[in-house]
């Protein structure tokens, strides 16, 4: 640990988009952190996730990354889910109202050389294989690409290694759930003819064709046909996905040169917790579930950026008493309506019986039409309509997102890259800051004639609100979220 008293540090477990955010972050925030991998150091450009939403956008923003992230790929900006229904993302109230179509490998590479430059200790070829904790931290015993094991040991450790997590075995936590489709099949090829959409989508019969340009010349085909569904391991070539994609697209585009085939299946599981102790879940480690809507890899970025200020929090001794635990009341219910959304999609696209192809006609037709359920379906999708619990009483803002509201020093994203609150009030003479939370508090005005007394987490959500307080609430409402 270089030295570092241990009680100050944390270790994530699992490189992905996941822990890297995680990582990074608590460094920024001037927390040791030690990032273990199981791999060799290789970001494979083979990965399955390719699509990022308006909130993870947002959050990146925040972090100063969304701008040189777009210019990695392509936006658009509709859904079609069955063969009637589509989701307009222009109309998301959000500075980023689309979806980027971007290779998981592009998110990758952004944040760990965010994570690098902030100091983040890597350690490859590095499993976990045990884990003890006790009232002061947490002990990994970890073997090495030769062999032998060693021990180390930190104040928390976030497991963030997948679906097949090591650390959420250890603290013996099971991962209910079940196999929504048993053979999917992935590849990244070139095509001789260009699609005329950035992601084209398709159902036919008993097959179902994606593919997703990738904007350098490769492109991400996902299919599944009824009538084949076999193992992880059966061989597949390209052939196959070709067949499958004439069937379900009207053309195989002229598929070649493939460079990544592979089989998978698509399960829905979630863990019954996601905090045991000083040990944390968080992305794939505690919940999966079905592609529809492209929401896997956003889900847990989210997750890493719930958790990554509470944590620094915890660590530099200024978290209010049950902090830590609100990362389990917030995220929990979140990775639970994402398993409910993605798969019933996928229940729904997959229907055979004239009762469900009913429903599904029946969800398209209130989608299109009403405008509450679409609003709240574009909300689940690109993450911005999620909110978090309230104490009763509580302003109606509180819980909420705030978006990327001008300030009269800039935006709110701006203003939240420092991983600190925000105060935005709309007088500069409300709060008067005592010095003693200048690394934890930052304290803006509207730029517009707002009079509603805003203070907002690190993670873009309203920790309090008020229309009209005086400076002996905002003291005892900044006291109490910032220490």
């Amino acid at each position: 640990m270089n030295g570092t008293a241990t009680h100050r540090t944390v270790i994530i477990v699992g490189s992905g988009p996941t822990g890297l955010l995680l990582a990074g972050d608590l460094a920024t925030a001037g927390v040791p952190v030690t990032l273990l991998e199981k791999r060799s150091h290789d970001i494979s450009n083979l990965s399955r996730a390719f699509g990022v939403h308006a909130r993870t956008l947002e959050q990146l923003d925040a972090r100063g990354l969304a701008d040189q992230l777009l210019a990695t790929g392509d936006t658009i900006t509709g859904l079609r889910a069955f063969d009637r229904l589509t989701l307009d993302l222009t109309t998301l109230e959000s500075r980023f109202p689309f979806m980027l179509i971007t290779p998981q490998y592009e998110v990758e590479r952004l944040l760990e050389r965010r994570a690098r430059e902030a100091g983040v200790d890597f350690a490859y070829e590095s499993e976990v294989v045990g884990l003890r904790q006790d009232a002061d931290g947490v002990e990994l015993e970890v073997r090495g690409a030769d062999g032998t094991v060693a021990v180390r040991r930190a104040a928390y450790v976030v497991g963030a290694d997948g679906h097949h997590s090591a650390v959420r075995r250890e603290i013996g936590l099971d991962f209910p759930g079940v196999s929504v489709i048993k053979s999917l099949f992935l590849a990244d090829v070139r095509l001789a003819e260009r699609p005329e959409d950035v992601l084209t989508v398709n159902g036919a019969g008993d097959c179902f064709a994606m593919i997703a340009s990738f904007g350098d010349g490769w492109y991400r085909v996902m299919g599944w046909d009824r009538h084949h569904e076999v193992a992880d391991d059966v061989p597949i070539d390209l052939d196959e996905v070709k067949d499958v994609a004439r069937r379900a697209l009207g053309s195989d585009y002229g598929m070649h040169d493939a460079r990544w085939l592979s089989r998978f299946h698509s399960d829905e599981r979630q863990a019954p917790r996601y905090r045991v102790g000083r040990v944390f879940l968080a992305g794939d480690a505690a919940h999966i579930h079905s592609p529809a809507g492209g929401q896997g890899m956003n889900t847990g970025l989210q997750d890493a950026a719930n958790l990554s200020w509470k944590l620094a929090a915890a660590v530099q001794g200024w978290a209010p008493d049950g902090l830590l635990d609100t990362y389990e009341t917030e995220r929990h219910p979140v990775g639970k309506a994402v398993l409910r959304s993605s798969g019933g999609l996928v229940r729904l696209a997959r229907a055979q019986s004239p009762a469900l192809r009913a429903v599904r006609a029946l969800v398209s037709a209130v989608g299109n039409t009403v405008g509450p359920a679409r609003r709240k379906a574009l909300g689940q999708i690109s993450g911005i309509g999620y909110r978090y619990p309230a104490l009763r009483g509580a302003h109606r803002l509180t819980g909420t997102r705030v978006p990327d509201v001008a300030l009269a020093g800039g935006r709110l994203h701006e203003a939240l890259r420092g991983g600190r609150f925000v105060l935005i009030t709309p007088d500069p003479q409300a709060y008067e800051d005592p010095g003693t939370r200048k690394d934890r508090l930052t304290v803006e005005c509207w730029a517009s004639g707002r009079r509603t007394t805003v203070l907002v987490r690190p993670d873009g959500y309203v920790a309090w609100a008020a229309d009209a307080p005086d400076a002996t609430a905002i003291e005892e409402a900044v006291a109490a979220a910032v220490g």
